[in-house]
């Protein structure tokens, strides 16, 4: 999309105004009511059929959508030397992240009931708008702060996919061997987590100094990647798995406070069009929670995926999530969240007992 003039200007925070308001802009005139429209239509009528035809099922009244599962707040607890190093990495890197972005929020207040977060369209923790002014906010971001924290956390999360994925796909033509399907699980988080990145810049565009954060941190992430992954692939699995225990928390939270009423701007907000491509966001699902909805579900099974690729044998055993199992009845590691193991699936679970022991 071209830019106007005015976002030809060299200071970063007019460039960042100019873009911010302009989506701003945007929401207020798609929140304005019109007699027998929606409030929020970002895809052009003739185009809605082709994109999302009406299923030929005259039974079937309505279809849940995937991201309608509820997403927990999980924590998987360090059990060994190789845990701790990776949990403690996590720890520094979030205290980093948090300390650029200017990341706060209120301890005593949490967005989330026994674990589970909202699914979309429950309301489960929807407030009530005569009561929002006596809510306590979860966090003490502005919308602003919000999205340059997604714009530097999602610029830095699809690097250590492709290092991880790089890597296998050097060895396994080096040592001639099959890799049993790991690169492509790795490569496909890399460029979900850019997907991410570039829905955020849609709504953003960040400044010189927020540039320049960047390019340090991606250049010191992607060396310390490679290098720990040829030490300990194992270690690096389980810290990026605590990575998106992260990230879950995080979106979370940003959830949360829209639900609070504290970032009036993303309720009006919609979805960017590259968003609503990408993940086949439904007529009437498209605002600003939604996406994030979405997103949360993408960082959770990142979590999954790493957690369990974590569990198993590093060289010999197969990626349970590109496998064909004999009872596909029973719970295993699918592609989608139907099966949820927000911890990881242990080796037992997935490739068996080692009949050598």
């Amino acid at each position: 999309m071209p830019t106007s003039p005015n976002e030809s200007s060299s200071d970063p925070d007019e460039l960042f105004s100019c873009r911010y308001n302009k989506c701003a802009a945007s929401a207020q005139h798609a929140s304005t009511p019109k007699t027998r429209r929606q409030q929020f239509r970002t895809s052009k009528h003739a185009l809605i059929k082709e994109y999302f035809p009406a299923p030929d099922a005259p039974n079937i009244k309505t279809t849940e959508a995937a991201w309608a599962h509820p997403v927990k707040i999980q924590h998987r607890d360090a059990k060994d030397w190789s845990d701790w190093v990776a949990l403690t990495f996590m720890r520094v890197l979030r205290w980093g992240l948090d300390t650029v972005s200017g990341y706060k929020h209120d301890p005593d207040q949490h967005p989330v009931r026994n674990g589970a977060a909202t699914p979309a369209g429950s309301g489960e923790h929807s407030i009530d708008k005569a009561d929002r002014l006596r809510v306590r906010p979860f966090t003490h971001m502005t919308e602003r702060k919000w999205l340059m924290r997604f714009i530097f956390l999602e610029s830095v999360a699809g690097v250590p996919g492709m290092v991880a994925g790089m890597l296998r796909h050097l060895h396994s033509m080096r040592r001639m061997k099959r890799d049993n399907g790991w690169i492509e699980t790795l490569l496909e988080e890399s460029y979900n987590e850019r997907m991410h990145l570039l829905t955020f810049l849609k709504m953003a565009e960040p400044g010189w100094f927020m540039r320049m954060m960047v390019l340090g941190a991606q250049g010191v992430f992607f060396n310390s990647m490679f290098v720990s992954y040829l030490v300990s692939p194992r270690t690096c699995h389980r810290f990026v798995g605590y990575l998106e225990e992260e990230a879950v928390i995080t979106y979370t939270r940003a959830i949360g406070d829209i639900e609070a009423g504290k970032l009036p701007m993303f309720e009006k907000m919609p979805a960017p069009d590259i968003a609503i491509q990408y993940w086949d966001m439904p007529e009437g699902r498209r605002t600003m929670k939604d996406l994030l909805l979405y997103i949360r579900a993408d960082e959770s099974k990142h979590r999954e995926v790493n957690h369990t690729l974590g569990n198993l044998d590093q060289k010999n055993d197969p990626n349970p999530y590109n496998s064909k199992y004999k009872d596909e009845a029973a719970p295993h590691p699918v592609k989608d969240i139907k099966f949820q193991r927000p911890t990881g699936w242990e080796r037992e679970e997935v490739i068996g007992e080692d009949k050598a022991h």
